[in-house]
């Protein structure tokens, strides 16, 4: 699906060249004629890159910008200001008000091609880069979530005590074993990749289930009932 290119331009010979030479390039191109019909495109389509001139009717590119750049999910947009005023307060204005480059006209097609890729590439990877990173951190609350709900059920199981010792889960028997190797909490964190706090937890578990006070209780009722080896 091609990226699309807002184009705002009141003349229209200028508008319709860079139109042709964009949609050639391969981008979709949604144009407007003033600033106000700008701003309305730009909620209608959501493009991924602005070219805007600065002398417009109804709203001039400058304020087009500031009230894009109000909208939370169109601070990112990359915007290209055309336009013949080219003094450095101009310049310098353009940029306070968020946009990325500033070409002065006369100008050439093939700068703003190249201009235009550019920022679209690096927006693409400003972007890919975010979702990842969301992507990542929604993993591991999953994970972290998982984890606790899984932890909290099996802390919250009555102990179910028999003539061969009460009924430990997976979890809860690979902890104790390593337990009776003399491993710290840190260390069986290590070995069975859960945070010290999470085998606390099972510790906690077990010294319950057992009716135990303490681990060293805990490891002569594992011993005296076969628990552990």
């Amino acid at each position: 699906m091609p990226l699309t290119i807002l184009l705002a331009e009141d003349d229209e010979g200028t508008r319709l060249s860079i139109c042709d030479y964009l949609e050639l390039e391969g981008y979709s191109v949604v144009m407007a004629s003033d600033g106000e019909m700008a701003l309305r495109r730009v909620f209608d389509h959501q493009p991924q890159l602005i070219i805007t001139d600065i002398g417009m009717p109804y709203l001039d590119g400058y304020t087009l910008i500031q009230k894009v750049r109000q909208q939370p999910g169109f601070r990112l947009i990359p915007v290209i200001f055309l336009t013949a005023h080219n003094q450095m307060q101009d310049r310098i204005r353009g940029y306070q008000v968020g946009c990325d480059a500033y070409l002065s006209k006369p100008f050439e097609l093939q700068e703003i091609g190249a201009i235009v890729r550019n920022l679209l590439e690096r927006s693409q990877l400003i972007q890919s880069a975010w979702i990842q990173q969301v992507a990542l951190q929604t993993a591991q609350q999953r994970a972290l979530a998982a984890e606790a709900q899984l932890t909290g059920t099996e802390a919250m199981a009555s102990p179910s005590l028999s003539s061969s010792g009460p009924e430990l889960t997976p979890r809860e028997q690979d902890v104790l074993i390593l337990l009776s190797d003399g491993l710290s909490n840190a260390q069986i964190g290590d070995r069975l990749f859960l945070s010290p706090r999470t085998v606390e937890k099972y510790v906690s578990s077990l010294l319950r289930k057992t009716e135990t006070n303490n681990r060293s209780e805990l490891l002569r009722f594992a011993l005296s009932h076969h628990l552990v080896s």
